[in-house]
């Protein structure tokens, strides 16, 4: 027998009715770890008390926080999100790290595998007027990532990797990042009910062993990159020893770079 769902949030009527501990109850009953931090948000996010109980329900149903509020933090930024469009990861700012230290006068940026946009635009925030890029397969994440990377002048492309970008970027890239999707399909039911339930299935599976997609970003690099550009792909652990063997193969070289405090793997990539 299924268990049974929780019931319906509804804001006490007095003495607050957006009362920071009955939401903080609400959540925490749910199974929410960090409920104080998640309260905090989504009473901010709230105009009134019955946007306040619909927010709670929706979160407590199992709705990622940033579907919930409809942003998520990424590199000081607010990021937009929407349903149906992979959510931005912490981990990934490692990434976006490494890109500035390795190019920091980049002046083209393309955000392959784009989703929210979130890379592209924390890339753009950084590098003051540079030129930048993102694709992506998905037209929800098109339409999501167009509107965080126009403060930045930013353009976004529908299409399948390089085949979405402009043939004048060939040769000028002087970042090339993408977040591929890297789970092996038969592990994609093993994911957290958050991504799999609300995440589309073509930002998260990454072909029988996860690199279908870093093989063939990997193969078109070269062509793209400019003089000193470099391709930067987050992996895992397991699977980072077979993704520098196919930079490699594919005329890069290849370094893994590593933070212990955000479990982040990144393979770095030049001509």
């Amino acid at each position: 027998m299924p268990p049974a769902s929780p019931p319906p949030f509804r804001p006490p009527a007095s003495p607050s009715p957006l009362s920071h501990d009955a939401v903080v109850s609400a959540l925490r009953a749910a199974g929410c770890v960090f409920a104080e931090d998640e309260a905090r948000l989504i009473l901010s996010a709230a105009a009134d008390p019955g946007e306040l109980a619909a927010l709670v329900d929706r979160r407590v149903s199992g709705l990622p926080l940033e579907l919930v509020v409809g942003w998520a933090e990424f590199a000081g930024l607010r990021i937009t999100v929407a349903p149906g469009v992979f959510v931005p990861r912490r981990r990934t700012e490692f990434l976006v790290r490494q890109a500035l230290a390795r190019v920091p006068d980049a002046r083209v940026v393309v955000d392959l595998c784009c989703g929210s946009g979130a890379v592209g635009a924390a890339l753009a925030a950084a590098l003051d007027g540079a030129e930048l890029h993102a694709a992506d397969i998905d037209p929800a994440a098109v339409r999501c990532a167009r509107g965080n990377v126009a403060p930045f002048g930013g353009r976004v492309h529908e299409g399948d990797l390089f085949e979405a970008l402009p043939a004048g970027l060939r040769g000028r890239v002087g970042i090339l990042a993408a977040n591929v999707p890297y789970v092996p399909t038969g592990e994609v039911p093993l994911l957290p009910a958050e991504a799999r339930e609300h995440e589309p299935l073509v930002a998260l599976d990454g072909g029988p062993d996860g690199l279908d997609v870093l093989r063939r970003v990997a193969a078109g690099a070269p062509r793209w990159l400019a003089p000193g550009g470099c391709l930067l792909i987050e992996t895992s652990e397991r699977q980072a020893p077979q993704a520098m063997e196919t930079f490699t193969a594919s005329g890069l070289s290849a370094r893994l770079l590593v933070s212990d405090e955000l479990y982040a793997h990144v393979v770095v990539g030049q001509v």
